[in-house]
């Protein structure tokens, strides 16, 4: 079973995109969609179909406040996070 879970951890990162979204929340800590998207130069509907892929694999928590939607690396990222964070 542990070997289903890291292939869809795995497919989830193999994509540049969503790896420059894991990068830049690193490096911010915390950001709204809109910023993301600016930062990665991604449309503001592709960026938020990356988030939603990497937060519901485990890697990203997001927040609502008001009007804006705050994403953050989770408190308790999946293992292969740390592998990745190596490679930055």
């Amino acid at each position: 079973m542990r070997e289903i879970e890291i292939e869809r951890e795995l497919k989830v990162l193999a994509n540049r995109r969503r790896l420059s979204i894991v990068n830049y929340l690193r490096k911010k800590k915390e950001a709204t969609v809109g910023d993301i998207a600016e930062a990665i130069k991604l449309s503001f509907t592709s960026t938020s179909k990356h988030l939603t892929m990497l937060e519901r694999a485990g890697f990203l928590e997001k927040e609502q406040r008001s009007l804006e939607v705050f994403y953050r690396i989770a408190l308790r990222p999946p293992l292969l996070y740390s592998a990745i964070v190596v490679t930055f």
